[in-house]
This record gives structure tokens, C-alpha cells and sequence, in this order.
């Protein structure tokens, strides 16, 4: 299989591309290198797979409509990965725009280049972000996510949205995934766990917003890539038992689904520092603060309908991922 991936040199992106190569396939991986963080750690990434015989990357940025059009005439992809946005909540208050330019005008380039030319599947990412002011727990693909309260939460609705109408116009394939709370070795630097660990081995403080009274479904990044890889293989067919005077906001008469990609298990965020402060050796110095604008108090992934349609089986404990993490963290910055 001929794969697109785009976002190929972040944190998923690039730990998807590894395990598309593992298993034979032949990938191309675009990324657009930006310096939203150190783009050191992106090339760092892109290293472990780049000289790959079956990979190619090229520096694309998936806003560059002709440059997108260009691409996927010049190659037969079979499936299309789009991993590619800007990511972070709270950058989303300060930088609306670069949500709207990335997320929505981009991800629109890559819908009309998966129409044009007869794409049998494409996946992209949305987020658990959507469920934005929901407090019914677990949080189900089939409740209605219509009250983000972030711009990037927005965004990643409004992909869903728009992957839909084409979908129901063009009968192109395509499935969301909602990935809840990823985390693991090769994060990005903004991510709490990272962020968590340089502070803590620097013995400064650390903000813990919502008093530490938040609960997050932290999800390991080797489970998200298995889960991801069970997607692709099986394209999103029509739901034909969907009722229109009973719409269903998973599935359609169309060939889109959406699904929850997440470990079903949320701990508490002062656990979590906890079981940093384990693998470290060190403890925490806490500064507790009020929740922050455009968070959520909790996440936690109903992932009944992953697990019952591709087999879906989270493995990865909190202290088994937060030790690997931390493995990682003190080889790459040599501590």
C-alpha cells in the first residue's frame, strides 16, 4: 500500500510513519518543519525513518494549495494520513488565525486532493478537545460535541464537519479519530509531560492548573499508532441502519465514521505527577492554580466501538509509559 502521511516529522506522525515501514508499506511524509517548537526535535524524528528506502520526505505545507494538488497527482496513494495542524489549546487563544489557516483552509486542501484523485481512505486526526463542554462521562462518540471552548477544539470539529459533506457529496471514504491526551517518548515540548520533567529535574515549580483537580485519559503513543494502523486497513463504510429523524453523530449514510482513540482509563493529574516523580527519583514542587480559559476539567474515551470494530486493546500502564518517557527524556537532552 501507497501511503500520504502529512505531519510526518511530529509526534505521532512520525512514530506512525515507523510502523507503516515495519510493515512494508510505502510511505511519503510531508511536514512543513515549522518552529511552532525547536525544530531540532522534528529533525530528530524524521532521523529514525528518513533514509528509509520505502519513505521520501519532502518539506510541504499542506496550505500551499498547488503544491498539495501537484503532489497527489505526481503519486497513486492509496490511503491518505493527515496528521498535519497546529496544535495546543492555549495557542489557540493567543494565535486564532493559525488555527484557521492550518486546521481548516489546509485540511480543505487535502479533502479536495483526496476527491480529485480517487483516494480509497483517508484518516485524519480530530481530537477529544470536541467535547468541549460535555460533563457526561465517558465521553461517547455518539453525543453531540456543539460547544468547544477553544478555537482549536473548533477546528477539529469543524474537520469532522467538512470530512462529512465530502463523504455524503463524493462518497469518499474517511474516518476521525479523537486521540485523548497522547503522550510518550518523542513528545512535543509544550505537552505536560515534558514540560512537567524539565521542571522538576531543574527543581523549579510547576504549574498544575484546576488545583491538580483535573482527570485526564492519558493515552500511550505505541497504543494510538496500533489503533491508527487498524484504521487504515479498514476503510469507513455506510452506517445503512442510520435513522435521519434519529441522526447518529458517529456514523452516517455516508462512508464516515468517527471514533474515540484512547485508553479508556483516566487518572488523576496529581497522580500522574506522581508517577513522574517515581521514575525521576525527585519530587515535585507544585504551584497550584485556578483552571485554566479553554480547558476541560476531565477527559475519558468511550472506546466501545474501536475495540468492537478493529480489536482495539490499550495495553500501556501510566507508570509502564511515564518510565519509558523518562528513559527517553534523559537520553535525548543527555542527562
Amino acid at each position: 500500500m501507497k501511503l500520504l502521511v502529512t505531519g510526518a516529522a511530529g509526534f505521532i506522525g512520525s512514530s506512525l510513519c515507523l510502523s507503516l515501514l515495519d510493515r512494508g508499506h510505502e510511505v511519503i511524509g510531508i511536514d512543513n518543519h515549522n518552529d511552532y517548537y525547536d525544530p531540532k526535535l522534528k529533525a530528530a524524528r524524521l532521523n529514525r525513518h528518513e533514509n528509509h528506502p520505502n519513505y521520501k520526505h519532502l518539506r510541504m505545507d499542506i496550505r500551499d494549495k498547488e503544491l498539495v494538488k501537484s503532489l497527489f497527482e505526481e503519486n497513486d496513494f492509496d490511503t491518505v494520513v493527515n496528521l498535519a495542524a497546529q496544535a495546543g489549546v492555549r495557542y489557540s487563544i493567543e494565535n486564532p488565525l493559525a488555527y484557521v489557516d492550518t486546521n481548516i483552509v489546509g485540511f480543505a486542501n487535502i479533502l479536495e486532493s483526496c476527491r480529485h484523485n480517487q483516494i480509497k481512505h483517508l484518516i485524519y486526526a480530530s481530537s477529544s478537545s470536541v467535547y468541549g463542554s460535555n460533563s457526561k462521562v465517558p465521553f461517547s462518540e455518539h453525543d453531540n460535541v456543539d460547544h468547544p471552548v477553544s478555537l482549536y477544539a473548533a477546528s477539529k470539529k469543524a474537520n469532522e464537519l467538512m470530512a462529512h459533506s465530502y463523504s455524503h457529496l463524493f462518497g469518499l471514504p474517511t474516518t476521525g479519530l479523537r486521540f485523548f491526551t497522547v503522550y510518550g517518548p518523542w513528545g512535543r515540548p509544550d505537552m505536560a509531560l515534558q514540560k512537567f520533567t524539565k521542571s522538576i529535574l531543574a527543581g523549579e515549580k510547576i504549574a498544575v492548573f484546576n488545583y491538580g483537580e483535573h482527570r485526564r485519559d492519558f493515552t500511550y503513543i505505541d497504543d494510538i499508532i496500533e489503533g491508527i494502523v487498524r484504521v487504515i486497513d479498514k476503510p469507513a463504510k455506510p452506517n445503512l441502519n442510520w435513522d435521519r429523524s434519529l441522526p447518529d453523530p458517529a456514523s452516517s449514510l455516508a462512508p464516515w465514521r468517527i471514533y474515540n482513540i484512547g485508553n479508556s482509563s483516566p487518572i488523576e493529574l496529581l497522580d500522574y505527577i506522581k508517577a513522574i516523580e517515581n521514575s525521576l527519583d525527585v519530587r515535585a514542587n507544585l504551584e497550584l492554580l485556578p483552571l485554566q480559559p479553554g480547558d476541560v476539567v476531565d477527559t475519558f474515551a468511550d472506546i466501545e466501538d474501536l475495540s468492537r470494530d478493529f480489536n482495539y486493546n490499550p495495553s500501556t500502564s501510566i507508570n509502564e509509559g511515564i518510565s519509558k518517557f523518562v528513559d527517553w527524556y534523559k537520553a535525548y537532552y543527555k542527562i
